[in-house]
């Protein structure tokens, strides 16, 4: 899995099935202070957008850019026929400097349901994970599977984040060279492929510095949290109700530290461990996606045709014999590209962040035994954010930039190298190219404050996190953890599944549970279990 230009598992979220559907959503690699909360609190904010929105001209939406997203097709109407608006927010390139530079972040939404009436909550605000997710293209495909009836209280609202998409987008390198960069050798066997991966790193990194290098300083989790506040009061909105996926738990737990009086109803699904550093996290991480490899495995050799045969005990090593095969010849595929080792272990690992795509992922692996990698190249570009007209979304630069300047914690490729044996131990297949991953923000030109994020907060309103036992991007533990890091009110709800995330999952128990909260403001109780 892409992180910077190494492969490594990131988290990310995603919508719909294969194409990678409505591809893999961008998820929640994360670390970094987010300043503290005893400055802004629940004073009022010096906005630069009118109240009630009357600066953020909405408009019919357009199709997305290509930096925003692979599939490009304008938004579809809802069900009841409601049109998806776009518009945009002004706000400062420097939140210390609120009369300086500005820069326009994009947004979309859907309005509630003329029948909501009297049970109207305002808006509801989503961010969908990555750092690196378009909340502008994600928010209409996913609303149309997910979230059509919490338009029964709130206007559906999200937004490009500062660096992401047509939010000022970091943009770094061409789409040739992305290409080059995402196939190289992740897991470097040899000095020369070490030094390989060394140079295309720097590489990436002078190019940021080079095309991108004002935003740089001004793309931290903090930043964008206080976008949100302006956000939140150019919609005319007292307080922020909010639905945080994947890294949007980090962003929403920011929010709720530094503004505690303006935290509204707030759902943190799939989130982070905000007590873990750089190391710990990647760590973690790579037993997740090792557990839910397991699992896909053990479902798979349920079924003869399972391309790695009929036994779990040994499934794991066929699986690990194909990569290497697949390193030492690349695959074709019905185009001039080929699928190496690294594409086709990020490509693995992107399917597993749903159980509905363990289907295509052995479709993919068969074609693999037989050396054809057409369907393990789809899975690897949805991924790393390439469409098939050979763009790619900035997701990968822009999620890397905001990782960068939020997290204090750098990586040596020496010290990565000494890292690979024990993430070896927690994953074969992951391991090796997660623990060079570490070096993704060595030599970056801005470093954050921390190694890990403050979400305390003194709001007392009920925070529902919601934790997945089977999720392999952000591990289930972690929703302990920040259930216990907001303090509060905050409550956890468990769901017994599978893959990244609980509530698109569509599971009837979370749901309920979760629209009870937002429509109704019954809140669950901590310790809730979904089955």
């Amino acid at each position: 899995m892409a992180r910077g230009k190494s492969t490594a598992i990131r988290r990310v979220r995603r919508t719909g099935a294969l194409a990678l559907a409505a591809a893999l959503l961008a998820g929640a690699c994360s670390g970094g202070s987010d300043g503290d909360g005893d400055s802004d609190g629940g004073d009022k904010p010096k906005d630069s957008a009118a109240e009630g929105g009357g600066k953020l001209g909405w408009k019919k939406c357009a199709a997305p850019t290509a930096e925003q997203y692979q599939m490009r097709t304008e938004p579809k109407k809802m069900p009841d026929g409601a049109e998806w608006q776009c518009g945009k927010l002004s706000v400062p390139l420097d939140h210390a400097k609120p009369d300086g530079e500005k820069i326009d972040l994009a947004l979309v939404r859907v309005r509630a349901k003329e029948k909501a009436g009297k049970g109207r909550q305002g808006s509801l605000v989503f961010n969908f994970g990555g750092p690196g997710a378009s909340g502008v293209a994600l928010l209409p495909l996913a609303a149309q599977k997910s979230y059509d009836k919490l338009r029964a209280g709130y206007d559906l609202v999200s937004f490009d984040p500062r660096g992401i998409g047509e939010s000022a987008g970091v943009v770094c390198q061409s789409a040739k060279q992305k290409d080059a960069d995402f196939a190289l050798d992740s897991s470097p066997d040899d000095a020369k492929e070490e030094q390989a991966l060394k140079a295309a790193q720097k590489r990436s990194v002078r190019a940021c510095e080079k095309r991108a290098g004002k935003l740089l300083p001004h793309l931290t989790t903090e930043d964008t949290a206080r976008d949100m506040d302006l956000l939140r009061a150019a919609l005319g909105d007292e307080k922020l109700s909010y639905f945080g996926i994947s890294y949007g738990t980090q962003l929403g737990g920011v929010y709720a530290h530094l503004f505690p009086k303006r935290v509204g109803r707030m759902v943190l699904d799939a989130p982070i461990d905000p007590t873990l550093g750089t190391r710990e996290m990647a760590l973690g991480q790579t037993k997740g996606f090792e557990l839910a490899l397991g699992n896909y495995l053990k479902d798979c050799v349920k079924s003869a045709t399972c391309p790695l045969g009929t036994s779990e005990a040994k499934a794991s090593g066929k699986l690990q014999a194909l990569l290497t095969k697949i390193d030492k010849k690349p695959l074709a595929t019905r185009g001039d590209r080929v699928v190496t080792e690294a594409m086709a272990t990020t490509a693995v690992g992107a399917a597993l962040y749903s159980k509905e795509t363990w289907a295509p992922l052995s479709m993919a692996l068969q074609e693999a035994r037989s050396g054809k990698g057409d369907t393990l190249l789809a899975l690897s570009d949805a991924y790393t954010g390439r469409g098939q007209d050979g763009k790619y979304t900035n997701m990968q630069e822009g999620g890397a930039a905001v990782n960068c300047a939020d997290r204090s914690a750098r990586t040596s490729y020496e010290d990565a190298k000494k890292e690979t044996g024990a993430f070896r131990d927690a994953s074969p297949v992951f391991g090796p190219s997660q623990a060079w991953a570490l070096t993704s923000c060595e030599g970056w030109p801005v470093r954050g404050k921390s190694d890990t994020v403050d979400v305390r907060t003194d709001s007392d309103a009920p925070v529902v996190v919601v934790g997945n036992t089977g999720d392999p991007a952000t591990p289930y533990k972690g929703a302990r953890k920040m259930t216990d890091a907001l303090g509060g009110g905050a409550r956890l709800l468990t769901f017994k599944g599978e893959g990244h995330g609980s509530y698109d999952t569509g599971d009837a128990c979370v749901q309920k549970n979760v629209n009870g909260y937002l429509l109704d403001g019954e809140a669950p109780k901590d310790g809730t279990v979904c089955p």
